[in-house]
């Protein structure tokens, strides 16, 4: 019990004096006093009605609430709703209740700050945590969850930071918890076969001597259904005292055989309710059946629509709606089951009550099975619960797996995409090279089938000329050296440009200079083509080199009139 609150835990009053200095909440969210279900287009005695109705709490429980105030803890703060906000909706409060659920809670909540918030109202026995952002807290005492409800409507801050991970606004209610239920139940039957103990003890029958006339009239009420058991008792009476005997045994006979009378009509009445009976349980049990099919089809409805190819199409507000939907049906069929159950359970309880109430060891051994069926059903509860979980596990590392195998496709989609732009590119370059390849060889074979005239022609021109002076040598020779150095229309302009450039440059230019200066003319000639063109013509264009070490630089002169 907090100390802050004094001995009181419903004193509220006395918080902490630092708290007049925290900054307020903002107020509770107006549809925390609506039906928490609205959304689903059906009201609270709807979609409850199987587990009971909804209610103001505050007017209809009879719990006086204390005045709502900042709540101060160690490593949290409770602020609370605004003044005039509507009351929390609750549902009706069922029997036995110890346990309370409490929803919005923030994503870093710990068991200790829940621990620390709740067990101000009361002895807190246990606190089931779920990764949805709610809880269950189990009290040891029914009147603790009445005091707890009071922080409906809180918005805890951990740390007192305004973070959407640290900060969530409470919801408080009664939980259906079926251990609460089953304790209520053990009560109350425990109590009514106190009663029915009580009950079953004889009164002692008004004392009835015995005379013939006595005789007589308690034969015409042995006949009777209604005075039968009355009559029996004096019957009884008087054979226990000895009133047979010799001259009256022929009257305690006929009483006796008026007594037997009565069989055949109970053995009938039992065979009767019995065939009855049985075809009640068969129709509660076809009609549970059906129930249970509908709530699996329920069921089905909602895993096909979380299928991936459907999943995808709905919005975020619909998925989560569709979740909720989900998890209220799979509880509400939860529940179902566990009532199914109760009811074997009940009713193997009651066969035994029935055949051995009398005896204390024949009840301690029908406590002993109802505490094993007991065992047993919380063990198949685990172990729904542990399954469910493992259903939810598997299908989020599913969803997780599907979202990396799209991702990956997505990335080797696209790298796939660039590798065939980048071969198609290569092929394009590698055609433009084939193609460029082709008409260099073609003009190779022109140009040596021109030099192989020429040398024809020269053989030709020494052989007629043979004979000659040294005049006609001479000019033999220029034309040699002339029709040798043959070249083309594009050279000539070339060289006419590279003349004009180096004329007004007579210091020389560097290859790259000279190039940059016919791109602006030509923007298809390469420096390798001009330097090997330069080279050609060495009574035109010098090659001088400048500098000594990094420095040394080739530059090219004009020199055709020298």
């Amino acid at each position: 019990m907090n100390s802050q609150w004094g001995l009181n835990p419903m004193d509220m009053s006395a918080t902490c004096s630092s708290a007049s200095t925290l900054p307020v909440a903002s107020g509770m969210d107006p549809s925390a006093g609506m039906n928490p279900y609205a959304f689903m287009g059906m009201g609270a005695d709807n979609m409850y009605g199987m587990m009971g109705n909804y209610s103001q709490f505050g007017q209809e429980s009879g719990v006086v609430l204390p005045p709502k105030e900042i709540v101060i803890l160690s490593k949290s703060v409770l602020y609370p709703p605004k003044l005039g906000a509507p009351q929390p909706i609750v549902r009706i409060k069922p029997p036995g209740c110890k346990t309370i659920f409490v929803g919005g809670l923030p994503n870093l909540v710990t068991v200790d700050i829940l621990k620390e918030a709740f067990e101000r109202f009361g002895e807190i026995t246990t606190i089931r945590m779920s990764e949805k952002n709610f809880c269950h807290i189990k009290f040891a005492e029914e009147s603790s969850v009445d005091r707890a409800l009071h922080f409906s409507g809180y918005r805890m801050k951990i740390d007192n930071k305004n973070e959407s991970e640290f900060t969530g606004r409470l919801h408080v209610d009664y939980a259906l918890a079926t251990d609460d239920k089953m304790e209520f139940e053990l009560r109350q039957r425990a109590a009514e076969r106190a009663a029915l103990s009580t009950a079953r003890m004889p009164t002692p029958p008004a004392v009835i001597l015995y005379s013939e006339q006595e005789a007589i009239k308690l034969a015409e009420e042995l006949r009777g259904e209604g005075t039968f058991l009355k009559a029996a008792s004096i019957l009884i009476m008087w054979l226990e005292k000895g009133e047979c005997h010799k001259r009256n045994v022929n009257l305690f006979y006929s009483l006796i055989q008026s007594t037997n009378t009565h069989i055949r009509r109970l053995m009938s009445e039992k065979l009767k309710y019995e065939d009855e009976l049985n075809t009640a349980k068969l129709m509660l049990k076809k009609k549970m059946e059906g129930i249970l099919l509908q709530f699996n089809d329920i069921g089905k409805v909602f895993i096909a629509a979380s299928v991936q190819k459907v999943w995808d199409h709905f919005t975020r507000a619909q998925r989560r709606n569709i979740e909720l939907w989900k998890k209220q049906t799979e509880e509400i069929r939860n529940a179902h089951v566990e009532e199914v159950l109760n009811d074997r359970i009940e009713d193997e309880m009651d066969l035994s009550d029935d055949d051995t109430s009398s005896e204390s060891s024949q009840q301690n051994n029908s406590d002993n099975r109802k505490a094993r069926l007991q065992e047993e059903l919380s063990k198949m509860k685990e172990e729904c619960d542990s399954l469910r979980c493992q259903l939810e596990a598997s299908q989020n590392e599913t969803v997780m797996l599907r979202s990396d195998a799209d991702q990956e496709t997505d990335f080797k989609g696209r790298q796939i995409e660039g590798l065939k732009k980048a071969l198609q590119g290569f092929q394009k370059e590698i055609l433009s090279l084939n193609f460029k390849h082709t008409e260099d060889e073609a003009e190779i074979k022109e140009l040596r089938a021109l030099r192989d005239a020429r040398k024809d022609e020269l053989k030709i021109i020494e052989n007629d000329f043979s004979h000659g002076d040294n005049n006609q040598r001479d000019s033999l020779n220029l034309v040699t050296s002339s029709s040798t150095l043959s070249i083309t229309e594009n050279e000539a302009q070339l060289i006419g440009l590279i003349s004009t450039f180096l004329n007004v440059h007579p210091f020389g230019a560097s290859i790259d200079y000279i190039c940059s200066y016919l791109y602006q003319i030509d923007n298809t000639v390469r420096a390798r083509d001009v330097e090997s063109m330069m080279k050609r013509f060495p009574s035109v264009f010098n090659e001088a080199s400048t500098g000594i070490g990094a420095s040394l630089e080739k530059k090219w002169t004009f020199c055709g009139f020298n």
